[in-house]
């Protein structure tokens, strides 16, 4: 994987989002992000840096500062290995990863995220499957996902999928549960309390 080439533009007062840090500080886990002494322990951390458009230490300044888009349209949040290195290693005890969890949920109810970039479609593609059918399934997933980045892509891999189905390890039959509609009852009534959203689903419609 080659690190991202990102544009350096110049950022204005007018292009800061103050609201945006304050929602980001009353999220759990965000709480004490606004005390980072940007020492970059977490950039020096994370084994995922090198490939990251904005290393961890600057997601943390950035939201800081309230540069709202610039941080939800980073490839930097789908890379994180949620391995919690920078959430243990920093000094200020500032739960980095949840932050970043915070993020990522954020980037798909505003749909900022990178378009046809793997890792945020094939989340949304999981679960609306589990949402639907009350589990997932392997073989619908990837056919939606590779529709929705890469359709082309999907030829290197068809003989590999047809090798999985043949021996019974892909399977791209639907399979459900009995109680559909009480399951998506269940998912609906789940509010996210930092939004009011009910669903990953509603926010992504």
């Amino acid at each position: 994987m080659q690190p991202w080439i990102i544009e350096r533009q110049i950022r204005f007062q007018r292009d800061l989002d103050h609201d945006f840090t304050q929602e980001m500080r009353s999220t759990p886990g965000g709480e004490q992000f606004v005390h980072c002494i940007q020492c970059g322990t977490c950039s020096a951390t994370c084994p995922l840096s090198i490939y990251m458009d904005y290393t961890p230490r600057r997601i943390v300044a950035m939201t800081r500062a309230g540069l709202k888009k610039d941080v939800l349209s980073s490839f930097t949040l789908w890379l994180c290995a949620s391995c919690y290195a920078c959430s243990v290693e920093c000094p200020k005890d500032i739960k980095i990863t949840d932050l970043m969890y915070a993020l990522k949920r954020r980037s798909i109810e505003e749909k900022i995220y990178p378009k046809r970039f793997g890792i945020p479609v094939l989340a949304q593609v999981f679960f609306r499957l589990v949402r639907k059918n009350g589990r997932s399934n392997e073989g619908m997933a990837m056919v939606q996902l590779f529709l929705r980045t890469n359709p082309l892509s999907a030829l290197k891999k068809a003989r590999l999928g047809l090798n999985l189905i043949s021996k019974g390890r892909l399977s791209i039959r639907g399979e459900a549960i009995r109680n559909r509609k009480g399951f998506k009852t269940l998912l609906d009534n789940v509010t996210d309390s930092s939004h009011g959203i009910k669903s990953e689903e509603a926010a992504t419609a």
